[in-house]
């Protein structure tokens, strides 16, 4: 299902690129940092609550997502990058969870625990030393 954002909800500004990268890194604001409230967007309310409970470091805790893209020179494709980011974050709390059916374990696979169980204890049994009985030391 594909989720569509209206632009007055993301907040977009350009910034500088940190790291090496010359005259056009200390000229130019071609880094881009996306906000995104939560809270405040026109998302459905059960994926607004999934959102929030991720423990994802890009979420603060007033429920804003914070998306720092710096990867390309042009501004532009920091932009799409940062977009389409913001997009994947949404796109895995879409997806319906799968429920667990719980299963119990085959008689034969709990016949072969069992089995390898008193193997075990019989292979332990046998590395003890045998006692001998007091006074029964030949003399």
């Amino acid at each position: 299902m594909a989720i569509i954002i209206p632009e007055n909800e993301i907040e977009i500004t350009a910034i500088r690129a940190q790291g090496s990268g010359g005259q056009n890194v200390n000229k130019v604001s071609s880094a881009i940092h996306l906000r995104f409230d939560i809270q405040a967007s026109s998302l459905v309310d059960i994926y607004k609550e999934r959102l929030l409970k991720l423990k994802d470091q890009r979420i603060t805790k007033e429920g804003v997502v914070v998306i720092k893209a710096q990867r390309y020179r042009s501004q532009e494709k920091n932009r799409e990058e940062a977009l389409e980011r913001l997009y994947e974050l949404i796109d895995s709390v879409t997806q319906a969870l799968r429920i667990r059916k719980p299963t119990k374990p085959t008689r034969s696979s709990q016949a072969r625990r069992l089995g390898s169980k008193i193997q075990r204890g019989q292979l332990k049994t046998s590395r003890k030393k045998l006692s001998t009985e007091p006074g029964s030391d030949g003399s």
